[in-house]
């Protein structure tokens, strides 16, 4: 309360303050036939008991009509509340404050909805009015709870491991390869900056530069387009260390996560689990993957080998061929035929992928189309390899092994998500399952032209040192020093050791990406100059934070976010700018013909 002529914010009363006089400010959250209101703030609610007599009729009228939302202030004195009238659900519940004089410091206007958690609203209409929807509860939570988060971060990095806080430039030039970035104009003509989709080339200069440990809350930038829960500009933590290998930027970021984490959500256990690249995908079909619960893909490739399916052995004679299986527990009993059906065509139409189910009856004999291919030792022999029990039902894939564990891994959340909206708890809500998942290939195929390489992560990403003779013979093969950190089943940050030799980069640049080094002339000239080994990361600061409040989407935990469009629905931006705004930085707009219709009507 320094700095403010309130004594006392709205939460903090108890019942050692019966007596004392107080003055509260706050918004009003409810007002009840003028014989008690509740008063609102940052902190929490207090009971105003709004007095009857004619003395202080003046302040009955002004609270009994004030309308809800108002911000007012009230001075009166702490009391009680009558015996059976506490409320234990409110920490404030065993106090009320008996007003004596009042001010409507700002009246408020007809809401266009009620500011309680419990109300439905349209996703639209918060975003149009989300300095309304920022006075809920649980926003309030999640801006303040981040804000503590971040401190915390803070003290870890530059307090306890002298890491130094640097802004870099927000108004830069394009980056080869990764995500689309938005361009602003400049005033020479046909020149344009572009706004960096991370600080990745400043921070390996400010290891040139020998400052050692850097660290940034930065903002970054991605021109993604209408992609479900991300934002065009989001918050990394982000890092980056001089002489430094991957094991000790894990041991860094599991110290943060441990000092950082609020109280709370219980203690974190370190190390972090950590598993291969190869190991996620063929266990759990992704590079993600959420450890809450079992249902592993199994292989069961050499079983089947022996088998007369002919789609099975067809799928067997290719090199990368395989045939695996997920085991959905209680399956029958919790899946309807239509949700196995939607699997099915699910799976068929995003991976072009068939799937054969199989089930286990009560009598522990199956059901599928594959049992007459099979005897009963082999059938027995198959329940055993994939553990079923009764009521359980197999979805099975064969085919290119990328592509059959990606469909399992794919059915593996959808088959979870379908369980527990039918009531088996699978995945603890209140668990955090953080996981390291190392060795990425260094570079993929690209997928308008497969026999062409781009890099996995960034071109920056130094290759596995027992990798390195492969990148100049057959740079497909070759992993990289590429890390991410997964949690629940979201990548929360991503970094790598980098490469530090300018001629090494070179030849990644130039002859496996086949890019234009001349675009990266400052980075390649500054790693001549004596530029030490060095790696880092970025942790996804809003994606962590929604985690960890178990936030339905990021925007939830970000003040000011945009629309699924990228449109801020509150200003109404991106807007128009006349042709005079445009002339100097030697721009024209090119309207559609539909839209010079549309304007000029």
């Amino acid at each position: 309360n320094s700095f403010v002529p309130r004594t006392n914010t709205c939460g903090e009363l108890r019942s050692a303050h019966v007596g004392q006089e107080v003055t509260l400010y706050g918004w009003i959250q409810y007002q009840r036939q003028g014989l008690f209101l509740v008063l609102r703030d940052f902190q929490g609610l207090t009971q105003i008991i709004i007095p009857q007599d004619e003395e202080h009729s003046h302040v009955k009228k002004l609270l009994s009509s004030a309308p809800v939302e108002s911000v007012v202030r009230v001075t009166g004195t702490v009391s009680p509340r009558p015996p059976g009238q506490e409320n234990p659900k409110m920490p404030t519940g065993d106090i009320e404050v008996k007003a004596e004089t009042a001010e409507i410091l700002n009246s408020c206007k007809k809401l266009p909805f009620e500011i309680k958690d419990f109300i439905k609203k349209s996703e639209a209409l918060r975003m149009q009015y989300r300095y309304l929807d920022l006075r809920s509860f649980q926003l309030q939570y999640n801006l303040r709870l981040r804000s503590q988060i971040v401190m915390r971060m803070r003290e870890y990095l530059c307090n306890l491991h002298g890491f130094v806080d640097v802004e870099t430039p927000t108004l830069f030039k394009r980056t080869p390869g990764g995500a689309k970035e938005f361009v602003v104009p400049s005033r020479e003509v046909g020149k344009f900056y572009s706004l960096p989709q991370s600080p990745q080339q400043f921070k390996q200069l400010l290891m040139v530069g020998g400052l050692d440990r850097y660290f940034q809350v930065a903002r970054c930038y991605r021109d993604e387009g209408s992609r479900p829960d991300r934002q065009p500009e989001f918050t990394q933590i982000d890092i980056e260390m001089s002489f430094v290998d991957q094991a000790g930027i894990q041991r860094l970021i599991e110290g943060l996560l441990q000092y950082s984490w609020p109280e709370e959500k219980g203690s974190l256990t370190t190390p972090f689990p950590s598993m291969t690249y190869e190991e996620a995908l063929a266990d759990y079909g992704t590079d993600k993957p959420d450890t809450r619960f079992g249902m592993k893909i199994v292989d069961i490739s050499d079983f089947l080998r022996r088998s007369d399916i002919q789609f099975v052995q067809s799928a067997l004679s290719y090199p990368r061929g395989t045939v695996r299986a997920i085991c959905i527990p209680r399956g029958v009993r919790y899946l309807k035929n239509k949700d196995l059906e939607a699997l099915k065509e699910s799976a068929k139409s995003q991976f072009d992928q068939e799937i054969v189910e199989i089930i286990c009856r009560p009598d522990g004999s199956l059901k599928s189309l594959l049992t007459k291919f099979l005897g009963e030792k082999q059938q027995s022999e198959l329940i055993q390899a994939l553990n079923m029990q009764v009521d359980d039902v197999v979805l099975l894939a064969a085919g290119e092994h990328k592509q059959v564990c990606s469909v399992l891994g794919s059915l593996r959340l959808a088959s979870a998500d379908l369980l527990e909206a039918a009531g088996l708890v699978l995945r603890d809500p209140t668990a955090f399952h953080f996981l390291w998942v190392v060795d990425f290939p260094l570079f993929l195929p690209k997928e308008e032209n497969p026999t062409e390489l781009e890099s996995a992560h960034h071109p920056f990403t130094a290759p596995h040192p027992s990798d390195t003779s492969l990148l100049y013979s057959d740079p497909t093969k070759v992993r990289s020093q590429h890390y991410d950190l997964v949690l629940n089943g979201s990548e929360v940050g991503g970094g790598s050791i980098r490469i530090h030799s300018a001629e090494q980069q070179r030849f990644v640049l130039e002859k496996v990406l086949k890019e234009d080094s001349e675009v990266l002339s400052h980075l390649l000239e500054a790693l001549e100059f004596g530029a030490p080994p060095h790696g880092g990361i970025a942790l996804g600061l809003d994606r962590l934070i929604s985690l960890i409040v178990d936030a339905p989407s990021i925007r939830d935990v970000i003040a000011f976010p945009k629309s699924f469009r990228g449109r801020d629905l509150m200003g109404n931006a991106p807007d128009y700018v006349t042709p005079e705004e445009l002339e100097p930085y030697h721009i024209q707009v090119s309207w559609p013909l539909a839209e010079k219709e549309a304007k000029k009507s």
